[in-house]
């Protein structure tokens, strides 16, 4: 994994994670602990046995715990801190645009900060020969919440969003995803984009990845099925995290 340490990685975590209150009153989503270790703490423990220790976060929702969470804990660590003050009114499109200037010219691995994973997911997506890809999850019973992925030819990713109909879908895009430098130029053009209209403000960053799709640049999905993820939105979602990340193994 020797190019892991040219990467850089975005985590995302803005949100106030208003589904899962009150757990989240008065403590940010992704401080949340599973079997004892915060959501955060295991990210980026994750990403510093990879080698990677450069991250961009994204922040908005009681930010200063999370800052000074990481500044504690990871001292070492090689951060920027990016603040979307308008987190209350815009989605991950919009915060997704912010880290323009700290990635713009890197491979990076974008992250939502609500999801609990295996380490062996980011091995896979380090290690993967395609430079732009989106974890799926095969092996899931999907439904309107998920970001769903219809794919041809050679795993590449055609769609992408919560409109897909699940039975032209392959699986779930878990929100982990590796982009080249190449195509972060792209990207983040496309975001400013978008971010001119008021009304794409709500827009996920998929909408991004679908315009480039469109524009024919590829993408392709990573099966990580069988390995163990999940995304926290809702208590029913962090007492699954639990019994999955609990089992002793």
């Amino acid at each position: 994994m020797a190019q892991s340490n040219k990467m850089k990685a975005i985590i995302l975590a803005a949100g106030v994670g208003s589904r899962i209150r009150p757990l989240t009153d008065n403590c940010p989503k992704s401080l949340l602990r599973v079997d004892g270790k915060t959501i955060l703490e295991m990210m980026i423990s994750h990403l510093q046995d990879c080698g990677i220790n450069e991250v961009v976060f994204v922040l908005g929702y009681l930010q200063e715990q999370i800052k000074k969470f990481i500044k504690t804990n990871f001292p070492d660590l090689k951060t920027h801190f990016v603040t979307n003050e308008r987190y209350a009114e815009t989605n991950t499109g919009f915060s997704l645009m912010l880290t323009k200037n700290f990635v713009q010219r890197s491979t990076f691995i974008k992250f939502d900060a609500d999801v609990v994973f295996d380490k062996e997911i980011l091995k896979k997506l380090i290690e993967c020969e395609h430079a732009n890809c989106l974890c799926i999850d095969k092996d899931i019973n999907l439904d309107a919440e998920e970001i769903k992925v219809i794919i041809k030819d050679q795993n590449r990713v055609i769609k992408a969003s919560k409109t897909v109909n699940p039975k032209d879908a392959i699986g779930e895009s878990i929100g982990i995803e590796k982009i080249s430098s190449e195509t972060a130029k792209l990207l983040f053009s496309e975001l400013e984009l978008m971010m001119e209209d008021e009304e794409n403000h709500q827009e996920y960053y998929e909408s991004a990845y679908e315009r480039l799709i469109d524009k024919n640049v590829p993408f392709y999905a990573l099966d990580i099925s069988g390995l163990k993820w999940t995304e926290i939105d809702t208590k029913e979602d962090f007492i699954t995290a639990e019994k999955i990340f609990s089992q002793k193994t």
